[in-house]
C-alpha cells in the first residue's frame, strides 16, 4: 500500500503578502493587484503584479541578500517560512534525509541583461563572478539546502508555467518510494523582467490595458486579452502522514493524487480542445482512487489569454460539467510561471482549510461554448473534500494536483 502524503508545512510569497493569512485575505478580497511597473517603463506593456514590502536584507541578512538574485531570496523566504509553520528543527532533523524540489521556469533575466550589457560594451572585465551562481535556475534548491542545512536530493524541474507543480508531484514519489522522509517542494520565479516582458509582448500573451492595469487579469472572463506577469514563491513541506502524525506535526492537507503528461502538439498554444489537460486531469482523479464528484473546488491554471482559457475550459467541462465552482487565482496575483502552479497549490491547501473557494477578479462572463461554474464577486463556501489545482505550461506541459483534508 502506497504511503498517504501530508502538507505540514506552507510558507509564501507573493504580490498578495508574505504570510499565509495574508494571502488569503487578498485572495477572498477578489481584486487585482497590477499596478504601473517601474522595472517595465517605457515598453508596451509596462505594468505587473509585484511583491512590495519585501526587504531582502532584513529577510535574509545583507550578504546573501546581495549574493542571489530576488527568484532566490524569494524561495529562501518561503522555505523558512514553511519549515517553521511546519515546527520543524534543522537542527535535529534528518538532514541527509531531506529534499529539495522546487520549480524555476527560467534563468533571471535582470541579471543577465545587465552582464550581457558589459560583455557587448567590449568591457569583460565588468562581468560579474556571480553572474552565474546567482542566476541559475538549480541554485534556487541549492542556497534552500545550504540555508537550511539540508543535504537529501537537491535539485529544479523546470515544465514552463507547470514547474511549480511537477516539482510537487516529483517531491511525493521521493517520499512514496522511501528516497526522503521529508522534502520541500514548490517553485519561485521573478517575471518582472523587461526581456521576459517585451519577449511575452511580441507573442502577444501579455493583456494591452495599460490605462486600466487593474482590469488587466480576467480569467474566463469573455474580454480577456492576456496575462499579467507577476512573481513569487510557495514552499510546501510534504512528509507521509503516518511520519507527520507521529511527531505531532500540523497536517494541513493531504496530497492524494498527481497527474502529468504532454499535449505533444504545438511549441506555445495549448491543444485547441483540451484533450492533454483533460488527460492528466483524469489521471490525478485516478491516482487518488476519486471521482469528479468529490471535487469541491477547482483552482484552474486561468491565465487570461484567450486560447489557453478556451481550451481549459472545455478540459474541466467534460470531467466536471458546469457544476464544480472555478476559481483562477491570476486574477488577483498575476501570472508567476514556473511559481504558479506551487502558488496554486498552496492555495488550494488554504482553501481546504477555511473550507472557501475565492472568487476571480474581474470576471463578468464567458464567452464559447464551454461553461464553467466560476465564482466571482465573493467567496463561496466550499463542499466537498477534495480540491485540484491545474497547470498547464508552454511546450504542452501539463501538470494537476488533487489534496483532500486530512
Amino acid at each position: 500500500m502506497r504511503p498517504e502524503i501530508a502538507v505540514t508545512g506552507l510558507g509564501l510569497v507573493t504580490p498578495a503578502g508574505h504570510t499565509a493569512e495574508a494571502n488569503w485575505a487578498a485572495l477572498c478580497r477578489g481584486r487585482s493587484l497590477a499596478t504601473p511597473d517601474p522595472e517595465l517603463a517605457g515598453l508596451p506593456v509596462d505594468f505587473s503584479c509585484q511583491v512590495t514590502g519585501f526587504d531582502a536584507a532584513a529577510e535574509l541578512g545583507r550578504s546573501l541578500a546581495r549574493r542571489v538574485d530576488r527568484f532566490i531570496q524569494f524561495a529562501l523566504t518561503a522555505a523558512r517560512r514553511a519549515v517553521a509553520d511546519a515546527a520543524l528543527d534543522t537542527g535535529t532533523w534528518p538532514a541527509e534525509r531531506v529534499g529539495i524540489v522546487l520549480g524555476v521556469g527560467s534563468n533571471s533575466l535582470s541579471t543577465y541583461i545587465t552582464e550581457f550589457g558589459h560583455l557587448g560594451a567590449d568591457r569583460p572585465e565588468r562581468v560579474s563572478p556571480l553572474a552565474l551562481p546567482r542566476s541559475v535556475p538549480s541554485m534556487a534548491a541549492g542556497e534552500v539546502a545550504i540555508d537550511l542545512g539540508a543535504r537529501g536530493p537537491n535539485f529544479t524541474v523546470s515544465s514552463a508555467c507547470a514547474s511549480g507543480a511537477t516539482a510537487i508531484g516529483v517531491a511525493r514519489d521521493l517520499l512514496r518510494s522511501g528516497t526522503c522522509d521529508i522534502v520541500l517542494a514548490g517553485g519561485s520565479e521573478s517575471a518582472r523582467s523587461r526581456m521576459t516582458a517585451i519577449c511575452f509582448t511580441r507573442m502577444r500573451a501579455l493583456s494591452r490595458r495599460r490605462g486600466q492595469p487593474q482590469l488587466a487579469s480576467r480569467p474566463f472572463d469573455a474580454a480577456r486579452d492576456g496575462f499579467v506577469l507577476g512573481e513569487g514563491a510557495a514552499v510546501l513541506v510534504l512528509e507521509r502522514l503516518s511520519d507527520a502524525r507521529a511527531r505531532g506535526a500540523p497536517v494541513h492537507a493531504v496530497l492524494r493524487g498527481y497527474g502529468a503528461g504532454a499535449d505533444a502538439h504545438h511549441p506555445v498554444a495549448p491543444h485547441p480542445d483540451g484533450a492533454g489537460a483533460e488527460r492528466v486531469i483524469r489521471a490525478a482523479l485516478e491516482d487518488a482512487a476519486g471521482a469528479p464528484g468529490d471535487v469541491g473546488l477547482v483552482h484552474a491554471h486561468g491565465t487570461s489569454t484567450v486560447l489557453n482559457d478556451a481550451a481549459e475550459a472545455a478540459a474541466l467541462t467534460r470531467v466536471f460539467g458546469a457544476d464544480t465552482p472555478v476559481t483562477a487565482a491570476k486574477g488577483v496575483i498575476g501570472h508567476a510561471l514556473g511559481a504558479a502552479g506551487a502558488i496554486q497549490a498552496a492555495y488550494t491547501v488554504l482553501s481546504l482549510r477555511h473550507r472557501t473557494v475565492p472568487p476571480v477578479a474581474n470576471f463578468q462572463g464567458q464567452d464559447g461554448d464551454h461553461k464553467l461554474d466560476i465564482v466571482a464577486d465573493q467567496p463561496r463556501p466550499m463542499v466537498g473534500k477534495a480540491g485540484l489545482s491545474c497547470s498547464f505550461g508552454f511546450g504542452g506541459q501539463n501538470a494537476v494536483l488533487l489534496f483532500t483534508t486530512a
